[in-house]
């Protein structure tokens, strides 16, 4: 299975690039491929642009902006998004890879209706995310109803692929997290990465 990885933390260092690494090569170790996006280290520009908003309800959508990007999005059979969330939310560079390549005629088409919407990304079988929050987990959910697996999970996931396996792993209480409560979510993320076929 060929597998876009997308990353999103400016730290080489960080968390989140240890769960990249690691992700990279537990899915290479079980024989996947795996197209690492490090949306920091390409430079990418999160700014959804004037024309691109302007012409969003154009047929086709003009994507040339983003083109290698969509190319390498319809390439993939699996989704995986390594991230921190900050002030529960999505990393800015993150939240605009989702505004500029989920894209209409990449990810969606617009019902001509109004309303509805039709999934494009079909080829995509897996969504999954591994996250990390500086808050404890019942912050997270019971206070802020855990607001960035209902934005991924319900509000792109499901209309970019109806049948789409969606998972998230998320660390918890990150700023106090020991060597050993990372160690464990590292073990974590690796056996939750055999079940990917």
């Amino acid at each position: 299975m060929h597998v876009l990885l997308v990353l999103a933390h400016p730290l080489p260092e960080s968390f989140a690039h240890s769960v990249a690494r690691l992700a990279r090569e537990t899915l290479e170790a079980n024989g996947h491929t795996v197209d690492v996006l490090d949306l920091y280290a390409e430079n990418f520009d999160p700014r959804l642009t004037g024309k691109e908003r302007r012409g969003y309800f154009d047929v086709p959508y003009d994507t040339s902006e983003v083109a290698g990007l969509v190319a390498r999005l319809q390439k993939a059979e699996a989704l995986i998004f390594v991230f921190p969330q900050w002030w529960f939310n999505l990393p800015a560079v993150l939240k605009g890879f989702f505004d500029r390549v989920f894209a209409p005629g990449v990810a969606f088409r617009h019902d001509k209706a109004g309303g509805r919407i039709t999934p494009l990304l079909t080829n995509i079988r897996h969504f999954w995310a591994f996250t990390t929050t500086g808050s404890p987990w019942w912050v997270v959910k019971f206070y802020m109803g855990d607001p960035v697996r209902r934005q991924l999970k319900r509000g792109i996931a499901i209309f970019c692929n109806k049948k789409v396996d969606f998972r998230m792993l998320a660390l918890h209480d990150m700023d106090r997290a020991t060597d050993d409560k990372r160690r464990r979510h590292l073990e974590r993320v690796k056996a939750a990465l055999r079940d990917i076929r």
